[in-house]
């Protein structure tokens, strides 16, 4: 499957940038914050991809910043798109067959974690991630979406899906589809400042530092 051409993985890729899905996942918790009766579950949801979106943040910044990385695991930070595909796609298509029975309910989910692990290989498939990077940033994300979607099980939130269409299809009101978002640079600049360092650490830093390591 990764023998398929650059544009077909660079095209689904961009279903796990930060400037697509972080506009759908903060449309979710406004929708499940309107009424009060769903309220704590937009606070729960909050909580949990926030967290989440914090743990991605402070590996990059911990690795372009200080080089705190693996070059063993050839690691230097989760996997964003993967964890906010794993993170977001679940529980959208989760909430989109909230009205029918379980068993839908839970195939449509699973099928938001299939889609996840497509953007996962994607990462690889264009270098842009190592298996370790796409593995925690799928265990991550997977485990926020598992959490959420556990808690609503016998009471699933009732959204029309209209709404859900507009969360998903807002972003492409203000971005270009395939248009990466800024965000790695942003955190680049952060750990620079904060490290007090020239330029951030890259992963030919790391694998370089192991080579010396190893020669020495």
């Amino acid at each position: 499957m990764l023998f398929l051409p650059d544009g077909f993985w660079h095209s689904i890729t961009w279903f796990g940038d930060s400037g697509f899905l972080l506009p759908v996942a903060a449309w979710i918790a406004v929708w499940l914050g309107v009424r009060t009766v769903t309220r704590p579950i937009a606070w729960r949801w909050l909580v949990l991809f926030g967290s989440a979106g914090a743990l991605v943040a402070a590996s990059k910044i911990a690795f372009m910043g200080w080089g705190i990385g693996s070059a063993m695991l050839n690691f230097t930070g989760i996997s964003g798109h993967t964890m906010l595909s794993a993170s977001v796609w679940p529980v959208a298509f989760w909430l989109v067959a909230a009205h029918w029975e379980p068993r839908v309910r839970a195939s449509a989910a699973t099928l938001g974690w299939v889609f996840a692990g497509l953007i996962g290989l994607s990462r690889l498939a264009i270098y842009a991630h190592s298996k370790s990077e796409v593995a925690a940033g799928f265990a991550l994300g997977a485990a926020v979406s598992a959490l959420f979607l556990w808690r609503q099980y016998h009471r699933p939130p009732r959204l029309h899906w209209v709404l859900l269409l507009i969360s998903i299809v807002s972003p492409l009101l203000f971005l270009r589809p395939g248009t990466p978002a800024p965000t790695q640079d942003a955190l680049g600049l952060l750990a620079v400042r904060l490290a007090g360092t020239e330029r951030p650490f890259t992963r030919e830093d790391l694998l370089r530092r192991r080579q010396r390591i190893g020669i020495d």
